[in-house]
């Protein structure tokens, strides 16, 4: 069967609130990898699908985050079952840590999970992310959960729901970021502030001077000023605006 004519039968498979669901999720592996926050096959960015089941997409087991399509993602139950054919299989560990988030947060339409250098570095850190830089005191309140080795145990679930609480963002210990969102702008803007802010820490260390400490209660300001970046209220402006990017250098993530 020819790339056109799978598309087709995927397209026409789902409706069309789906379907743009997809492609903003093929969009979000893109937008990664454009970054470069990419490992290899070992991330996972997902996508609750639109309706009353709790079918969610994610990734294809086996294809770089440059070939994921709106098409090519697959389509599964809180159980892992495929509800919807598909030659693929998807990442266990990438699994038990989006179904958890979207069994237990409506709001999280999207959830993002990275093992960025940096990102790592600060998972690492015992004092996690510092509020001494604005990009690390706009995302505000930072949830952790404590690494338990790779995430393959479905009782896992209930430890990062609970930590995760109704929080953002969260730091995986020693493991990497994650963040949530009820958009894939406000999910992707919440991982770019949160990844940013954790370059600017490890730099910041390694200088090997004194950090200054911003004055108390500054960071919250800084917090409630930049809500309307995390909640979609700026869909409108910034996704467009990745999208053209996106489709400057390769729109097959549209396929």
């Amino acid at each position: 069967m020819s790339t056109k004519a799978k598309l087709s039968l995927v397209k026409d498979s789902v409706g069309a609130k789906e379907w743009q669901q997809r492609v903003d999720l093929a969009a979000l592996y893109r937008l990664v990898v454009m970054h470069g926050w990419d490992d290899f096959l070992f991330t996972h960015l997902s996508a609750r699908v639109p309706g009353p089941e709790h079918h969610f997409l994610i990734n294809p087991l086996g294809l770089r985050f440059e070939e994921v399509t709106a098409s090519n993602l697959v389509k599964v139950d809180n159980e892992g079952n495929k509800v919807l054919d598909s030659n693929y299989e998807i990442n266990p560990a990438g699994f038990t840590i989006h179904s958890a988030v979207h069994m237990a947060r409506d709001d999280a339409k999207f959830v993002m999970h990275l093992h960025t250098d940096d990102g790592v570095a600060v998972s690492a850190m015992t004092d996690g992310l510092m509020p001494i830089t604005q990009h690390a005191m706009q995302c505000g309140e930072i949830a952790y959960h404590d690494y338990e080795g790779i995430a393959l145990d479905l009782d896992e679930r209930k430890r990062i729901v609970a930590d995760l609480g109704d929080r953002q963002f969260m730091i995986l210990r020693n493991h990497g970021t994650l963040t949530v969102g009820p958009s894939a702008n406000a999910t992707f803007m919440a991982m770019y502030y949160l990844e940013r802010a954790c370059t600017m820490q490890v730099r910041a260390l390694s200088g090997g001077v004194s950090i200054n400490h911003p004055p108390q209660g500054s960071g919250f300001r800084a917090a409630e000023q930049s809500a309307p970046l995390f909640d979609g209220s700026v869909d409108e402006i910034a996704w467009p605006a990745w999208l053209r990017k996106l489709d400057r250098i390769d729109d097959s993530y549209r396929h």
